[in-house]
């Protein structure tokens, strides 16, 4: 070899020893060793394949073209570093290279093989030379040319030579990166543990836990199962991907993958065809669905196998050992889950990881509560003297555990202030619980406060956790209070006195860790007065009381309640928000609105859906005032109202009202009363009062 020669071959040495970096790129690395090679080996293609699965198939090391395309983008190469499927050692007429051979073929386009892929490529010689690292081949060098009959037996020496210096060298580099791909991809797994907390059903979570999987695993099934309680079949938890028309509990016996499973091995097919048993129903139906590779682990409780993760894949040696590893962390994981579940189903909460699982589900609900619904006293909006006093009010007592009290009409926001509060107190990482003690029979309403044992009354099948225990460490809000029937109140009263309950139908005293913020829209002075509701437990409740005012009371807030109502209504909708007009504004001042903020938001919504990028119109918003002096006027008088109506007065707005869903509706008077809410009747009768039936 000449001295230019050994030159080359010592850059190609340093080329390698760089190729060893943490951010490896082998299509660049192989761009600075075929330069360094071209006087050795002249060609216009370099590919290094390395050996996969002891010699069953192999990948792409390195590609690099120095003229024309790579050929790693065809199904037939894949790349060593990437996940997936490898080739099997005959394809592409490398077998005899793999068994030690030196191959020298002058014109691809005689070999059917190769003129399909090489040929395509414009390449027409290729010299192929085996690489050996400890004694035995680790893969093959290959260099193509665009002439035939371009190499010689020369060429040949030099490519060995090449090949025999580099050929530890890749092996290092292969071992290498794939053992930090390794190291990020069981990093990565420990990234799994929020979507499996994020509820107690672990199917509830497969699609969300899928996705997160297929950057480590990819697959085009991926299915979770667990052991029936005969033992002699899998049910499915779910399965994510094509579904199969099994049926949903297939026996153990149906497939071999199965069985091999229950029997707590990893399986790894890599040919579908070859290695499943097509005498077995289950088989034959993975081969005919076109399914080419499977991994499954089984799920190890302990030493008993309760059930297997599968993933599935529609091209050969798609999984290797790599997989079987991560799939083994991720099934790990899946059996902690599993097994989370069943102790919450048979309330069996027992040691430190217990609790800490429970603390963690609970901050995980006070996150997505927080950024869902971004419940806070900066989202609460309004300048009526009242209602900000009443705010401020709320404020100076979130940090405190004070018992709170919320009176005030339906629809005027309690529920928001209680979340506001909560969120502004020490336990805003704890849970808020909410309960409408107007909502449930009164045979119920223990049960729901404070949960029941198995078996404690007809029909209590299981272990129930009642409000209380779901709120601990956080907020408990009872909306209507005022509800509560006398045995529910005394209840309530002790628990309050003692900070501690029992189930109905236990035995076993809980500690009731929670602050409690009631809410009515009832008199409870006049309640207690009239012995409806108890004196003591009134005082209890009522530490710290805020009255929130209607919405008639609060002036102009009806304006900025509206246009805040359009701005995230028409977001939600799509719609670019339209606005409000004149004789909207107007109409929603005048009105005395019976079911406060609640009602305004259904006006809103309404108008929102009927307008079409206008604006809203007074008409659109659905409020049907009555006729002359029916129409409810404010407790309490809204400065400026009277000089608001002499613009527009009530009668002119109920007109409009109708000539704008007349136009909607084309004249169709059956459309347009049904968006008034009136019968055809009344708007025929409206119709003939305003003539507007000429």
């Amino acid at each position: 070899m000449t001295p230019d020669g050994l030159s080359d071959l010592l850059a190609c040495v340093a080329a390698f020893g760089r190729s060893l970096d943490e951010h490896f790129d082998p299509a660049r690395f192989l761009a600075e060793f075929s330069a360094r090679t071209q006087r050795l080996v002249p060609h216009d293609h370099m590919l290094i394949a390395v050996l996969e699965d002891d010699g069953q198939t192999y990948s792409v090391f390195a590609e690099y073209a120095v003229r024309g395309r790579l050929l790693a983008g065809e199904a037939q190469y894949t790349t060593a570093f990437a996940r997936g499927g490898r080739l099997a050692t005959e394809d592409c007429a490398l077998t005899p290279v793999f068994e030690g051979e030196t191959q020298l073929i002058a014109d691809v386009t005689t070999d059917d093989r190769l003129s399909e892929t090489l040929g395509k490529a414009g390449l027409r010689a290729r010299l192929a030379v085996p690489l050996f690292a400890g004694g035995h081949v680790g893969g093959a060098l290959a260099v193509m040319s665009s002439t035939a009959g371009m190499y010689a037996e020369a060429s040949a020496s030099a490519c060995r030579e090449i090949a025999d210096l580099i050929g530890p060298f890749v092996q290092i580099a292969v071992v290498l990166q794939r053992e930090r791909r390794r190291s990020r991809r069981l990093a990565a797994t420990a990234t799994l543990a929020p979507v499996l907390g994020a509820s107690l059903k672990v199917g509830d979570v497969l699609e969300r836990l899928a996705a997160a999987v297929r950057p480590l695993i990819d697959f085009s099934v991926m299915g979770l199962a667990v052991r029936a309680a005969d033992g002699r079949a899998f049910e499915q938890i779910g399965v994510i991907g094509h579904l199969p028309e099994r049926p949903e509990t297939p026996t153990i016996d149906d497939y071999s993958v199965l069985e091999r499973v229950s029997r707590g091995e990893v399986v790894l097919v890599r040919d579908a065809q070859r290695e499943l048993d097509p005498t077995r129903p289950g088989d034959r139906f993975l081969i005919e669905r076109g399914d080419r590779s499977l991994l499954g682990v089984p799920l190890l409780f302990g030493e008993q196998v309760g059930g297997g993760l599968f993933f599935v894949a529609t091209r050969e040696h798609w999984y290797d050992a790599s997989d079987v590893e991560v799939a083994n962390a991720i099934a790990a994981g899946l059996v902690l889950a599993i097994q989370h579940q069943r102790l919450a189903e048979h309330q069996q909460r027992l040691g430190a990881a217990e609790a800490k699982a429970q603390k963690l589900e609970r901050q995980v609900a006070s996150l997505r509560t927080v950024l869902e619904e971004r419940f806070g006293f900066e989202t609460i909006i309004g300048h009526a003297p009242k209602f900000i006093a009443a705010v401020d009010d709320a404020q100076r007592v979130a940090s405190t555990a004070t018992s709170v009290l919320l009176t005030g009409e339906s629809g005027t926001g309690k529920e928001v202030l209680a979340r506001a509060i909560h969120h502004a107190s020490p336990r805003a990482e704890g849970p808020f619980v909410a309960l409408n003690c107007a909502a449930l029979p009164e045979t119920l309403i223990e049960s729901e406060l404070f949960g029941h044992e198995r078996g404690a009354f007809t029909g209590a099948d299981k272990l129930k956790r009642g409000r209380f225990e779901l709120a601990a460490g956080g907020t408990l809000f009872l909306d209507e209070v005022g509800e509560l029937a006398p045995a529910a109140q005394a209840k309530l009263l002790r628990v309050l006195q003692e900070r501690r309950y029992e189930r109905v139908g236990g035995t076993t005293t809980l500690e009731a860790n929670v602050r409690l913020i009631a809410a009515t829209n009832r008199d409870l002075e006049r309640a207690v007065a009239d012995a409806r509701f108890r004196e003591d437990l009134y005082y209890r409740l009522a530490v710290f009381r805020i009255h929130l005012p209607p919405l008639r009371e609060r002036g102009d807030d009806v304006l900025l309640l509206a246009d805040r109502f359009v701005r995230q209504l028409g977001g939600d909708m799509g719609k670019v928000a339209p606005g409000l007009s004149r004789e909207a504004r107007d109409l929603l001042l005048a009105h005395a609105w019976p079911g406060n903020i609640r009602e305004l938001q259904n006006a809103i919504e309404r108008a929102l859906i009927l307008a079409e990028g206008e604006l809203i119109s007074a008409g659109q918003l659905g409020i049907v005032p009555r006729a002359s002096g029916d129409v409810a006027t404010p407790a309490t008088p809204i400065p400026d109202i009277e000089r608001r109506t002499e613009v527009l007065a009530v009668a002119e707005v109920e007109k409009q009202m109708i000539v704008e869903a007349l136009r909607r509706a084309n004249g169709n008077k059956s459309r347009a009363a049904a968006a008034l809410g009136l019968s055809r009747t009344q708007l025929l009768r409206r119709v003939r009062r305003f003539g507007l039936d000429a």
